[in-house]
């Protein structure tokens, strides 16, 4: 089956990412999305949460864009038959192409509903885990058929952010990892799919930001910075600087004519100084984690909880971000 027709796709726990991922599938017309949540309030629960992530509207009908109750889109998207609600892990899976998971980072769980989704799913079906971390070789532990799954990992809120890492168990299929690339890379997305060549604990994206996030409560742990000040160091430097360019390419620029070779060979020993001096902390257990509490309370203290106001002012700005990664610059500098 070609990833560019319609697709019948199966949500199974709609928590943040399963409504932003809703949001994602229902953003191509031709979609049918089937949900299913073992939350007893579930249906409440969709029609007053899935409206926020609706209204960054990509291409809805006429008849829902023009809707002037943020609220009645799923009941029309209900109506249409695009959105249908289950009771049933069963009825959700019957017909789908794609069947994509969000349920507890638990390994156990995930390999009792994968067995349970082989029973009962269509067998040409693809499927997707949006795991943050645990490797389809291990969730397919109870399947026979261990060739159609593979991890679907989204950066949040994934109807927002363009990164999915696509990665496949050592059984998958080409097939389907081409199929998966194809669906979110099909012309009109915003979003930007990667296949990461082999399987390790938290994939690529979450070891870099798990990298950063250590050295950075080492810091905080060290009274080097505050943990205010530790972001704003990272916002005014690094955070434009890897949104352009990524790590690597920035290096190529910065080592002038010579490239990254030149900058390692210009600051080669500052960099294994640092290397040798990064931080090592726990963060499981009682042992070495009292560093917990101190970047907790400077970041409450920072922060606060984050009001609806500001999660959507946050996202609006994100989605800035993103339109600027892919605007085209001449050499004078001004947008086009």
């Amino acid at each position: 089956m070609s990833s560019s027709g319609p697709q019948r796709i199966a949500l199974i726990g709609l928590g943040t990412i399963g409504m932003s991922m809703a949001a994602l599938h229902l953003s191509r017309e031709q979609n049918i999305v089937d949900v299913f949540d073992t939350r007893p309030d579930f249906e409440d629960y969709l029609s007053k949460t899935l409206p926020i992530y609706l209204n960054q509207p990509p291409s809805f009908d006429s008849e829902l864009s023009s809707s002037p109750q943020p609220m009645s889109l799923v009941k029309l998207l209900v109506s249409s038959g695009r959105l249908r609600i289950h009771s049933s892990l069963e009825t959700a899976c019957a017909s789908a192409t794609i069947v994509q998971e969000q349920g507890p980072e638990n390994p156990d769980w995930k390999q009792s509903l994968w067995a349970q989704v082989e029973a009962i799913a269509p067998p040409s079906a693809h499927l997707w885990t949006s795991t943050s971390g645990i490797a389809a070789s291990i969730q397919q532990a109870q399947m026979r058929d261990k060739t159609r799954l593979l991890v679907v990992h989204p950066f949040n809120p994934p109807h927002i952010m363009p990164l999915l890492e696509i990665v496949p168990a050592p059984e998958t299929l080409p097939a389907h990892v081409e199929f998966a690339h194809e669906y979110f890379s099909m012309p009109g997305s915003r979003h930007r799919p990667v296949t990461v060549r082999k399987e390790i604990p938290g994939f690529v994206g979450n070891r870099l930001a798990f990298a950063l996030l250590r050295e950075a409560c080492y810091l905080v742990q060290e009274d080097v910075v505050g943990a205010k000040d530790l972001d704003t160091i990272l916002m005014a430097s690094l955070g434009p600087r890897w949104a352009g360019n990524g790590v690597f390419e920035s290096y190529q620029q910065g080592g002038g004519e010579g490239g990254i070779r030149a900058f390692m060979e210009k600051l080669g020993g500052t960099m294994q100084t640092v290397w040798d001096g990064q931080g090592r902390v726990n963060v499981l257990g009682d042992e070495g984690t009292e560093w917990k509490e101190k970047v907790i309370t400077q970041v409450d203290q920072a922060y606060g909880t984050m009001s609806a106001d500001q999660i959507h002012e946050k996202e609006a700005r994100l989605k800035d971000f993103v339109r600027v990664q892919t605007q085209r610059y001449p050499p004078d500098g001004r947008e086009t």
